[in-house]
This record gives C-alpha cells, structure tokens and sequence, in this order.
C-alpha cells in the first residue's frame, strides 16, 4: 500500500478535487453519497450492484464525473471494535479502489448507519428500497466522516481559539 488509508483528514491529505465520495460496501450492493468538501453537506448519489465486473471502475468513473479527490469508505467493525470477515473484506475493497482510482481512500467507522437509514426511511412512512438504505447509509458515513475532519481541524488549529 502506497498511500495509507486514514479516518482522519488534514492539511496533507484534504481532496484535490471539488468532492468527496462516501460508499456503503455491502455484499450486494455499493451506496454512493457525494458532498462537497467546501461546504460539507453529503447527499445520496447512487447504489451500484456488487458483483458487476466493472464496479471498480464504474465507480472511478463517478468520481471523474463529480470531480471528487477522495473517497470515504464505511468500515465495518463488531460491536465491541474487532475486525470480522467484512472488515477484512471492505479493508481489500478499499485498497483496490485506491489502485484503480488512483485518489485517496480513508475508511471510517460505519456502526448502525444502516440501521439508522432504515429507520429514517420507515419513518418517512414512504415505501423504499434495499438500494434507498444503501445510499442513505453512505450519506451518513460521509457526513461521519466530515464531522471528524471538522473536528480534527478545529484541534490542530488551536481550540479555543477565536
């Protein structure tokens, strides 16, 4: 691995491009969410079906498409913090991803955003899709992830500072 895979964004590793891509890895289906850097507002983009053997480089080409510098990847842990087999599954996604794409990919905690965009879909009182939670649930690791980049940044900026 060249570049290492981080859940922490800054100055040396902010996107090149205009946004970033956030993905819900599931063994069926890829949630794709889009938010721009700048303004850090993530919104569902698309599902593609896992398995396609182009996925890899479909999803090189959305980030083509949106301008995107980077990729977020949701990274599956057990509840008490261990590695599973789809740690290690999303962990081997994530790498090849980077290789193909040639950006960035920073893998961030993904607990109960699945569980959580199916509740909020329910809650709509709308009927919905598996593809409608996949998306939602790679809306929510992203804004995940800008949360703690905000964070992080207002940390290495001094906090407390005016």
């Amino acid at each position: 691995m060249t570049a290492p895979m981080t859940n922490q964004m800054t100055a040396t590793n902010k996107p090149a491009g205009a946004t970033i891509l956030g993905l819900d890895v599931g063994t069926v289906r890829i949630g794709v969410a889009v938010a721009r850097h700048d303004v850090r507002i993530a919104q569902p983009l698309t599902t593609l079906t896992v398995g396609e053997s182009d996925s890899m480089e479909r999803l090189a080409a959305l980030a083509r498409e949106q301008q995107a510098g980077m990729f977020v990847v949701g990274w599956p842990r057990g509840l008490q913090g261990q590695s599973t087999g789809q740690t290690h599954s999303t962990e081997a996604f994530a790498e090849r991803l980077r290789q193909v794409s040639g950006l960035p990919v920073v893998l961030q905690d993904e607990a109960l955003t699945s569980q959580r965009a199916e509740t909020e879909l329910q809650q709509r009182g709308k009927p919905f899709a598996k593809a409608d939670v996949d998306a939602l649930a790679a809306t929510y690791i992203l804004e995940d992830y800008l949360e703690n980049a905000v964070t992080a940044s207002i940390g290495a900026e001094g906090a407390g500072h005016v």
